[in-house]
């Protein structure tokens, strides 16, 4: 390991949970240097490296307040340039297999943008430290060091395919899903750990929408839920207001329900879900691009920290470490979470120490968004993965109860939110008040029709003068 000064950090890749963790490595280094095997682009436009960044995207308010925390004012100059401040439940409409949710007052928020505007934003704020610097084109290709302690890295140039080495005292490893820590680790000797993979084998189409002038400004977002339960209510979909005046809409299916990725078919999805609303509202909408497919490479979790040994100077961090089903919404607010908790980690180790304990922290902080993502997952037919238990399958009763309270009560849906929104802990639904409400069931019927005022219905759907 590098001994003088200055102090060097290496972060693998250039993506949101790469840049957070360069911001941080910051402030306990002197220099940082991303390695990212793509160009960046300028603006906010999409770069190949990130092919689900077509999709749906959005940050739940819980990963907001951290990103703010790495970086001040960041959601602030998000919504400057179009980003939209989704208020749950008053501006998220959710259909859930009992009905639509009141629209109660805001409790909670989401930011809603494309991701490339966001990996715009951060992205510029990231490297405008001076002591920040991008090697682009470059791909990481190994580990230096041994079993106890990584040393630096070893890259590759694109343009030139000239392999080298660069020392470092600290490095991060945020290549994405597709990284190859696990055979770097293995070369260096560290065993393998434990790997989990639940795939519900889930399938996604999106389509960019201009909004009609009329459903421009506070337009909600439509959310109408899969019950994995039901087979009828198997199909999904999302319609979500955007900068621009934009919608980005994007259809949910399973294996055996896979959402086209034609124009005639995409609409016809769309028209098929339990509620035509999506389906009615984008027909109103001018198209701005044609459906893109994507098959979600479904939940898969690294164990890195129950391993009994761990190489001090490396962490994992994001998916490289951990990966979500996107329906979630979880991924961006766990890279940001997991970056306050790598300068929580150096704050009280330094550089040289506590890479482990710095790595069981950052799989503390995805904990709640696993249980969530996969106690849902594990639901569906066509799910690969280990089936869950007695204990599971009662704790998912509860939460389908609360589900069922919570579009009529709205203390019970202030406590699902903060779960969801990853701003409070799961205790929060066993407080008596939620319990009580959660016990007694809902006040009333749930609406069978979304609460969309006169103005944001379609206009095919409201009654005539």
């Amino acid at each position: 390991m590098p001994t003088g000064e200055p102090l060097h950090a290496v972060v693998l890749g250039g993506g949101l949970a790469g840049t957070l963790a360069a911001t941080v490595l910051a402030r306990h280094a002197d220099v940082v240097t991303i390695i990212e095997r793509d160009r960046l682009p300028e603006g906010p436009v999409h770069r190949g490296g990130t092919p689900q960044a077509h999709h749906t995207h959005v940050l739940v308010s819980g990963g907001a307040r951290a990103l703010d925390e790495l970086l001040p004012g960041t959601t602030r100059e998000l919504l400057d340039h179009g980003a939209q401040h989704i208020g749950a439940p008053n501006r998220l409409l959710a259909l859930v297999s009992s009905g639509w949710y009141e629209r109660f007052g805001e409790m909670q928020f989401l930011i809603a943008c494309s991701r490339s505007l966001l990996d715009w934003i951060v992205r510029r704020r990231v490297l405008s430290d001076p002591c920040i610097n991008v090697r682009q084109a470059t791909d990481a290709v190994g580990l230096l060091g041994g079993p106890k302690q990584v040393t630096g890295v070893r890259v590759r140039d694109r343009p030139t395919g000239q392999t080298s080495e660069i020392e470092a005292d600290f490095v991060v490893d945020a290549t994405g899903h597709g990284s190859a820590v696990m055979q770097w680790l293995a070369a260096l000797g560290v065993p393998a750990p434990a790997e989990v993979h639940i795939d519900p084998q889930v399938f996604y189409s999106t389509r960019l929408y201009q909004a009609p002038d009329t459903a421009r400004d506070e337009f909600p977002e439509i959310n109408i839920m899969s019950d994995p339960a039901r087979t009828d209510y198997v199909k999904a979909g999302v319609l979500v207001p955007i900068e621009d005046g934009q919608w980005i809409v994007t259809l949910v299916g399973t294996r055996d329900h896979q959402p086209p990725t034609d124009e005639t078919g995409f609409a016809a999805y769309a028209r098929s879900l339990r509620h035509p609303i999506i389906a009615d509202l984008i027909g109103t909408a001018r198209p701005l691009t044609s459906p893109r497919g994507f098959r979600i490479p479904g939940n898969r979790r690294r164990h890195f920290h129950d391993l009994p040994d761990w190489p001090n100077g490396l962490v994992v961090l994001g998916d490289a470490a951990c990966t979500f089903n996107p329906i979630y919404g979880h991924g961006m607010a766990i890279a940001a979470r997991g970056a306050l908790a790598l300068d929580a980690g150096l704050q009280r180790h330094g550089i040289g120490n506590g890479a482990h304990d710095i790595q069981r922290d950052i799989a503390d902080e995805a904990d709640l968004a696993w249980e969530m993502a996969t106690r849902q997952d594990l639901r569906y037919p066509t799910t690969l993965g280990p089936r869950p238990g007695p204990v599971a399958r009662l704790q998912q009763r509860f939460l389908d109860r609360v589900m069922s309270a919570a579009t009529a009560r709205p203390a019970v849906a202030a406590a699902q939110l903060d779960v969801y929104t990853l701003s409070g802990p799961p205790s929060r639904l066993l407080a008596p008040r939620v319990l009580l409400g959660t016990l007694l069931g809902p006040r009333r019927r749930a609406r069978i029709e979304p609460p969309l005022t006169a103005d944001e219905r379609p206009a095919s759907s409201r009654p005539s003068s």
